[in-house]
This record gives C-alpha cells, sequence and structure tokens, in this order.
C-alpha cells in the first residue's frame, strides 16, 4: 500500500505551513500520512536524532516522500546512507552545503549536508523540486542547482518566498498534482 511522509525544516512544526493541510488532504483520499515532528533546536537537530525517527516509519518501494528546506537533503542523506528504495520524492526549497543563514540555522543545517547527494537517483528514479525565486533564506541559484542536480522535474514558484506560511502558504494546490 501507498504512503507518505511529510517532513518540516530546521526550527520547523509538523504543524506549521501547509504540512496540516496537506495531511488533511491526503487523509481525505485514504492514503496513509506520516508528519513526524523532528527533533529541533541546536543540539537536538541533527542527522542521528532525525535518523532515529525515520527508522521509527515504514518506508519502502511504495513511499512518497514530501519534504521541506532542510529535509530534502536530509531524505537523500538518509536514503543513500540506509540504501532504502522509495516511489517519489517531493522536495520544496531543497538546498545542500549551504551556510550563511544566521549560525543557529549554520549548526542544525551542516549535518545534514552530503556531497554524494546526486546518488538518490539510485534509490528513486522520480523526483520533483518546488522553488521560489524569492527565497529570503536560500539563495535561488543553489536552490535551482540543487533541483538540476537530482531531479525528473523541477517548477519555480514566483514571489513563493520559502514556500511557506511566512510567505503565505498554508496550503498548497500545486503539490497535489504531484501526489497522484
Amino acid at each position: 500500500m501507498n504512503n507518505y511522509i511529510v517532513l518540516h525544516g530546521s526550527f520547523g512544526s509538523k504543524n506549521g505551513n501547509w504540512f496540516p493541510w496537506l495531511k488533511k488532504e491526503l487523509e481525505e483520499r485514504n492514503l496513509k500520512v506520516d508528519v513526524p515532528q523532528m527533533p529541533v533546536g541546536v543540539g537536538n537537530q541533527n542527522f542521528e536524532n532525525w535518523s532515529k525517527i525515520m527508522n521509527e516509519l515504514n518506508i519502502n518501494a511504495n513511499t512518497t516522500i514530501i519534504a521541506h528546506s532542510i529535509a530534502p537533503i536530509f531524505v537523500c542523506k538518509y536514503l543513500i546512507t540506509n540504501k532504502i528504495k522509495v516511489k517519489k520524492l517531493i522536495f520544496v526549497c531543497g538546498f545542500n552545503n549551504y551556510l550563511g543563514i544566521d549560525k543557529d540555522f549554520d549548526a542544525v543545517n551542516e549535518p545534514m549536508f552530503i556531497d554524494n547527494y546526486k546518488d538518490i537517483k539510485n534509490y528513486c528514479d522520480n523526483i520533483v523540486c518546488y522553488y521560489s525565486d524569492n527565497d529570503p533564506y536560500v539563495k535561488f541559484e543553489v536552490e535551482q542547482e540543487f533541483a538540476d542536480v537530482i531531479s525528473n522535474r523541477q517548477y519555480i514558484i514566483e514571489e513563493g518566498g520559502h514556500i511557506n506560511e511566512e510567505s503565505g502558504y498554508i496550503t498548497f494546490e500545486e503539490i497535489l498534482q504531484e501526489v497522484g
């Protein structure tokens, strides 16, 4: 049976942004959805702690993972490290090896980075990326490079900011088209 996992980003919440809306939409289609609260904050958010949460979830060839901000590169690193194949990846505002937001974000983001992230293609052959042309946290070119390296399809949302609640995203209709 197909299942879905939705992951928030750094200092995020499973109850923030468009995640509760997406969970409700998927559950209304009688789909199995997990939206875990990942450990956040300096000293708590790191690859090992996030991996412990993922290890408790059912992740297999029927799984679609939808991830925001730092979560896409975490997902790449997790799947590559654990050699897990999934059905589909939908990444929103993903990036890798980008520092300079501020010291706290840098501290929690850096452990998620991985140099061989293009190897994710060995574990998923259907990767979609969304990002915007005016993200206030991550440079457009950084998100575009991430998408160029791994995605089959990518969508640039004009004036979408970080595609989060702060930029007006408490729903995200476009992503439902990709869930299929």
